[in-house]
């Protein structure tokens, strides 16, 4: 806060009265000196009284002057001036002498420092009234000494006034500079002692934040234990599920495809058969589910986009629900302009919204019937499903697509389903970058929309032709460029002889341009002219490549290198040369489907599984087929190695899980066996066939420069955040 004006002047008067009171100090030993020097003059007058009067008066004047300063300045002040000013007087008129009226400039002077410039000039006003105007005791005063010492009193305080006049705004200046930066200084304290406790509050909220992150850290490191518990519990009952129902499935197809095998089987028993194996089925459809919605929410879910004609979706859509409709006896209308433009989508997954969608509308409703429609704009084509059903209330519309969520009980018990249709094909749209919505009213049915993006169109260029005059002629001088369009994508070199790590870029990696080799050689070729920003190898072994690479030139500078070793088959074979991996539950049609597609005479199949049951499903799948085969059953993979050491075999069925020795410790053994490293294996599993199955159990990377220290732990330290995420502290 500033400190007024006024306040800062009275500071100074003060402080300058101070310095002033100082004055009177160094002006009574001149007073005693004048004393002394009237008792000398006295004594040497014949007229001695007078003198030593005026002597004994001035020595008076210094302890009384000393006295009173003590209390007051301007008392003590006026007392000094006004006894020297008419000391002066008397002495002139004593003596007669107009030589002793010049030291009336000592009180004037003495007046204008002590008391001011206008107490001085007022002084010297009285003084030079009295010098013109002099009483009888100054009869004697000349003209010419009235003027000497009227001009020297004024040349003193004229002096004086042309001193004091820049010293006190000097002064002035001064002050207000020393109160402002005494103000600034209290301010300045002010805001370090407000700074140095926000520092300790910050230190504070410093050691809240790390323990906060330290919380959040352990916290985040228990949410992906449980995650990761979630996964592996899903994964697991998963397999614990498809298992029994692999043989439920697997034994009731077998015995309706083929009820010659187990003799004359009566209608009622076929009749209840396909009823098991129609609610079989849905269960398996039901852990599909459950395992989608699993990965969607671990953003796990992989999209194959490609420009698709959103009209054979639908049509594909429709066909397949126009029993249920027919059934019902209700309509089924699809409402699709021809102007609709392609879409860049998972096919698959658009068709089982579409399906969703299409089923839930047959099975709510049951008189009227359903209109599918379909707009475009210029950004997004939506699609709506509407149905005269029921109808949802607004306060079920807000659970509608969470997991596990129907409009009410009763219509679950009524109609039946799941409640995760809806959640996964809003899940499915979304990854699309879409959206989806519900608008309905009890009574008047419901519309389902969900809405998709299409392809940026590119922008046509401003017409100039209204800056033309129609009737003026016109040349044509325009130059067409001669240049190619340029694709601009960053370029990925892919070395492989199949098409599986094409097509696994091709889903993730959608921004690339792809350029593919079937050999390394012909690669490195044209390497140089295509400045690959990376280069991808599928090659089993990964040694072979990584010693092509090592070739001087192999590698162009700057370059990086990924090696893997991934099947052309199934993606979930990988890296474990297998014919094929079939996912339980396995019905009759997919295994008879598998061997058949080897491509070669099958006679003697072995069958390696722990359950004897599994085992006896798949003879009885086997013994279905026209082929007559030979089946081996071993209850283990080591039980397996012995039998093989002995038999000669056509085909292997293996299991995955198993005790002793697993599936893949079993492919690992066979690639060391000369005898068996030729014979086909077909993979049987039930784990989630939507999951990241092991593609290859080794990755290598090159770089053309060379890896530094430095790239070294960079590449170690990202490699640790995406294999060891959430353990490094």
């Amino acid at each position: 806060m500033t400190t007024p004006p006024s306040e800062w002047m009275q500071d100074m008067q003060n402080t300058l009265r101070s310095l002033q009171r100082q004055t009177i100090t160094f002006t009574l030993p001149v007073c005693g000196a004048a004393g002394l020097a009237l008792l000398l003059v006295a004594i040497r007058s014949p007229q001695p009284f007078w003198g030593l009067l005026l002597a004994a008066g001035m020595f008076a004047l210094i302890p009384l002057a000393w006295q009173i300063s003590k209390t007051s300045y301007l008392w003590a002040a006026l007392l000094l001036v006004g006894t020297i000013w008419g000391y002066v007087i008397a002495i002139a008129a004593f003596l007669k002498l107009e030589a002793v009226l010049f030291l009336l400039i000592i009180p004037v002077g003495l007046c204008t420092l002590m008391l001011g410039i206008w107490a001085g000039l007022a002084l010297l006003a009285a003084s030079t009234i009295l010098l013109f105007f002099p009483p009888e005791f100054l009869a004697f005063l000349t003209p010419p000494t009235q003027v000497s010492v009227s001009i020297g009193m004024f040349a003193t305080w004229g002096m004086l006034w042309l001193t004091l006049y820049p010293l006190l705004n000097t002064l002035q200046w001064a002050w207000d500079s020393y109160r402002t930066s005494t103000a600034a200084l209290e301010q300045a304290r002010t805001f370090q002692s407000k700074l140095q406790e926000s520092i300790q509050d910050l230190g504070a909220v410093t050691a809240q934040l790390k323990r906060q992150n330290e919380i959040s850290h352990n916290l985040r490191l228990i949410a992906e234990e449980e995650r990761r518990a979630k996964q592996e519990f899903v994964a697991n009952v998963s397999h614990e599920l498809r298992t029994p129902l692999n043989m439920i499935i697997g034994f009731s197809s077998t015995m309706l495809a083929s009820p010659g095998v187990y003799g004359k089987l009566p209608p009622k028993l076929l009749a209840d058969l396909q009823v098991i194996l129609r609610n079989s089925t849905h269960l398996s459809e039901l852990i599909d589910d459950v395992l989608d919605l699993s990965q969607i929410n671990a953003d796990r879910m992989a999209l194959a986009k490609e420009q698709v004609n959103l009209r054979e979706l639908v049509d594909v859509a429709v066909t397949a629900v126009r029993p249920l409709f027919e059934s019902k006896k209700i309509s089924l209308e699809v409402d699709f302009p021809i102007d609709i433009p392609l879409i860049l989508c998972d096919p698959t997954r658009i068709r089982e919204v579409l399906l969703n969608l299409l089923s839930n509308a047959g099975r709510f409703t049951e008189q009227g019937g359903v209109t599918v429609r379909v707009t475009a704009t210029q950004a997004e084509v939506e699609v709506s499903v509407s149905d005269t059903g029921p109808g949802i209330p607004l306060e079920s519309q807000k659970k509608l697509f969470e997991p596990f969520q129907q409009a009410d009980g009763s219509i679950r018990r009524k109609y039946g389903g799941t409640g995760l249709g809806l959640s996964i094909s809003k899940a499915f749209v979304e990854l699309h970058n879409g959206k989806m919505w519900v608008e309905s009213t009890p009574g008047h049915g419901t519309t389902f929309y969900f809405s998709l993006p299409l392809l940026t169109p590119a922008v046509e260029p401003v017409s100039l032709m209204r800056w033309f005059n129609p009737y003026q002629s016109y040349d044509d001088t325009r130059h067409v460029t001669k240049f190619p369009e340029v694709d601009t994508r960053p370029r990925l070199v892919v070395v492989e002889r199949g098409t599986v790590l094409q097509k696994l870029l091709r889903r993730h990696a959608t921004d690339a341009n792809l350029v593919v080799f079937e050999t390394l050689d012909l690669a490195v070729k044209d390497m140089v002219e295509i400045s690959p920003q990376a280069l991808f190898i599928n090659q089993s072994p990964i040694e072979n490549a990584l010693e092509q690479l090592k070739e001087p030139g192999a590698l162009p500078e700057g370059v990086p290198a990924l090696v893997c070793a991934l099947q052309d088959k199934d993606p979930r074979a990988g890296e474990l040369r297998v014919a094929d991996y079939l996912v339980k539950p396995v019905s009759r049609d997919a295994l008879l489907a598998a061997i058949h597609a080897l491509g070669k005479p099958v006679q003697t199949i072995l069958v390696v599984d722990d359950e004897p049951e599994v085992r006896q499903l798949y003879r009885r799948m086997l013994d279905s087929d026209e082929t007559e085969y030979r089946v081996l059953r071993a209850g283990d993979c080591v039980q397996a190695l012995e039998m093989l050491a002995n038999e000669k075999v056509d085909l292997i069925l293996l299991d995955v899980s198993m005790p002793r020795m697993d599936g893949f410790q079993f492919l690992s053994v066979r690639e060391t066996l000369p005898e068996l490293r030729d014979v086909p294996v077909i993979m049987l599993s039930a784990r989630d066939p939507q999951g990241e199955p092991v593609l290859s159990n080794a990755l290598a990377v090159a770089y053309g420069s060379g890896f530094s220290a430095r790239r070294v732990l960079e590449c170690a330290e990202a490699l640790m955040n995406v294999l060891a995420p959430g353990e490094k502290k």
